[in-house]
């Protein structure tokens, strides 16, 4: 783990994932007037002053470029779902540092440290597939791997299949 810069916003997160089987039975157990079936990721973000946030987010597409649908909940919202993620969830601290990009341009840096297995990795979001983001002098020589492409360091890949064995 880097030492994280003084000026970092550290967030605990607590996220699980939908099963389409089990999104579909907690549809049907409500009613019917429910929304659609919820599939994707749950989670709940509290901040460094104790306020929580909590949201439901589907992704698609693979590689460099991923489109993130993401909606806020409501904590009963939250609450209702969140017995659907059982066996399927991580947790992790997430330091994220605000950094100067190479045209002055300001980068987010998120750092994840997972609680449940032995790993850090740093992400940034960047405007498009050609922007160039050099890793912060704070963080490059704790630089192990790149795992941009490889989808088994995806969160979702690491709750259900645990920690990528190299080769």
């Amino acid at each position: 783990m880097p030492v994280i810069p003084h000026n970092a916003e550290i967030w605990e997160i607590e996220q699980g994932y939908l099963a389409a089987t089990d999104a579909h039975e907690h549809a049907r157990a409500n009613d019917g007037d429910s929304p659609a079936p919820l599939t994707g990721r749950l989670r709940r973000v509290e901040d460094s002053s104790g306020a929580s946030r909590y949201f439901h987010t589907v992704k698609t597409g693979s590689g460099l470029v991923r489109i993130e649908h993401e909606r806020e909940l409501s904590r009963a919202e939250f609450d209702a779902a969140w017995p659907h993620t059982e066996g399927s969830r991580l947790t992790k601290t997430r330091s994220r540092v605000r950094c100067s990009g190479e045209g002055g341009e300001t980068l987010v840096w998120e750092i994840d440290r997972f609680h449940a297995l032995p790993l850090v990795m740093a992400e940034v979001e960047l405007t498009s597939e050609t922007q160039r983001a050099p890793f912060p002098s704070w963080l490059a020589p704790l630089i192990v791997k790149e795992v941009t492409l490889d989808a088994r360091y995806r969160n979702s890949s690491l709750v259900f299949k645990g920690m990528p064995r190299e080769a």
